[in-house]
């Protein structure tokens, strides 16, 4: 099964891909006139600009529900991969890839709004709604819909499972069996409770473990503080070519650095705008630029801290391309590309304590993500099924399949975990990627909007109408709805 597994990933992650999420980024960063970079004080006030409603989530939660989904296993072995396999210099294009992908993420996450339905009280809404609504091509939003609950569903839930299952053991010694079967009795009980639950569960759990995995990394790097600056030039050399023994690996870094930065900050991925959708706000800009933020903690904070703590300590292999077995650098001998190089650098500063450490981090990390994963499915088959009769019975098969996944996952090698999961970022990139390609003009209407209003002194409020955006039904009735009030108060 490997072996067609690795085959359908060489089409899947062809150089055609890579170097479309690298272009799609810098395309957009040039029409949002690098919103990535004006709007940084935007993005911290905005965070907690949105209430939660009856119908959605606060904006604070909505960005967490985001990251439980991004903050995952690629923060700490996806990193990993990319050093061992495209050298230090994969860090840079993971860094260029964050940068770029945060207007990818601005322009998905702002149609997932403006695209947003309300559905059994709950706002729903990504790529499969704005694919329908915007581009009028409903077998392009069902192709993309039954693409993200295989990839959500089936292929990625078994990656962060396998993480989970790999870390408990090398830290703790506790059987991938035993890790299974407790994963899955706690993720049950949360995603039979419904969105709300996962919302609150998100809301708690991703700042603590962010923090408390940034914190550890700040410790290991005050301790090396003197080897910073050749850790910067070590990775900025090897990108570009210019280190004598990884400058040649330059494509392998770019392949690596962007493949593994989609699969983590998941910018052009159309994971986000599922989460953003269901944010309670005025103006589906707002939500857009906090999730452009989003890439920004995933990739320049988290993903960071992993590649400085490896790359510090010297915890790490990095295979020769030209000979199979072979290695340019060879500081971890029998440890396979993964949690095992996170864990054995916290652990040689922390002996007795950093594997656990990097354990239970991968156990909060990967949870969360697991959990983002079955919302994201979730609001896919709600999709397809809206108003229909059987979707009470399709969800409930969903959450057997996940829950089967996750233990399949925990108990498999973690090459085929990855390769499956690979398969799934894959999917869901080509398709979102080349639809926001398509329907970008209404996410940069919405920006321009936005913009001019926040110089006016206002607080933005969206009216497609106005803007001659069509079918963004959700905000032509809450238009409606709130014009009477408006005109009592005149």
């Amino acid at each position: 099964m490997q072996d067609w597994v690795n085959l359908i990933n060489s089409y899947v992650w062809s150089p055609a891909l890579i170097y479309l999420c690298l272009g799609v980024g810098v395309y957009f960063s040039i029409r949002t006139r690098f919103m990535q970079l004006r709007l940084i004080r935007d993005m911290f006030s905005l965070l907690f600009d949105g209430k939660a409603s009856s119908e959605g989530v606060s904006s604070f939660q909505a960005l967490s529900m985001t990251l439980s989904g991004r903050v995952g296993i690629g923060n700490i072995a996806g990193v990993a991969t990319a050093i061992s396999f495209g050298g230090p210099g994969a860090m840079f294009w993971m860094w260029m890839m964050a940068f770029l992908g945060a207007s990818t993420s601005y322009v998905e996450c702002t149609l997932g709004q403006i695209y947003k339905q309300r559905i059994d009280g709950q706002f729903r809404g990504g790529p499969a709604y704005y694919i329908e609504r915007g581009l009028k091509m409903r077998w392009y939003a069902i192709a993309f819909a039954l693409a993200t609950i295989l990839g959500c569903g089936l292929l990625l839930p078994g990656m962060q499972a396998n993480g989970i299952a790999s870390g408990l053991s090398n830290g703790f010694g506790i059987p991938p069996e035993t890790t299974a079967f407790g994963v899955v009795l706690v993720l049950a009980t949360i995603i039979f409770g419904g969105v709300k639950r996962i919302a609150r569960v998100a809301e708690v759990v991703v700042p603590f473990m962010a923090l408390g995995y940034i914190l550890m990394a700040l410790v290991i790097i005050a301790l090396n503080i003197h080897l910073v600056p050749e850790v910067i030039t070590l990775i900025v050399s090897s990108a570009l070519s210019f280190h004598a023994g990884f400058g040649a690996m330059i494509g392998l870094a770019i392949m690596w650095g962007v493949k593994r930065g989609v699969y983590s900050n998941e910018a052009g991925q159309g994971s986000g705008p599922h989460a953003a959708a269901a944010a309670e706000v005025s103006h589906p800009a707002k939500q857009g630029i906090v999730q452009a933020f989003a890439v920004y903690i995933d990739t320049l904070i988290v993903c960071s801290a992993t590649a400085f703590m490896i790359l510090i300590t010297g915890k790490f292999n990095v295979a020769d391309p030209n000979k199979e077995g072979g290695f340019l650098f060879h500081g971890l001998p029998d440890i396979a590309a993964g949690t095992g190089y996170t864990q054995s650098a916290v652990e040689s500063v922390f002996p007795g304590f950093g594997a656990m450490f990097v354990g239970v981090a991968l156990l909060f990390f990967a949870f969360t993500t697991i959990i983002a994963y079955y919302y994201i499915a979730e609001s896919n088959v709600t999709y397809l099924l809206q108003k229909r009769r059987g979707s009470g019975t399709a969800l409930f098969l969903l959450k057997c399949m996940l829950l089967t996944t996750v233990v399949y996952g925990a108990v498999r090698t973690s090459d085929l975990a990855w390769g499956l999961g690979d398969i799934g970022v894959g999917m869901m990139a080509w398709l979102n990627i080349i639809a926001i390609l398509l329907l970008q003009k209404p996410a940069l209407i919405a920006l321009k909007d936005y913009e001019a209003q926040k110089a006016q002194g206002l607080d933005p409020t969206f009216d497609p109408v106005k803007l001659g955006i069509a079918d963004a039904d959700f905000w032509v009735t809450r238009e409606a709805a709130q014009q009477p009030e408006t005109d009592k108060r005149k």
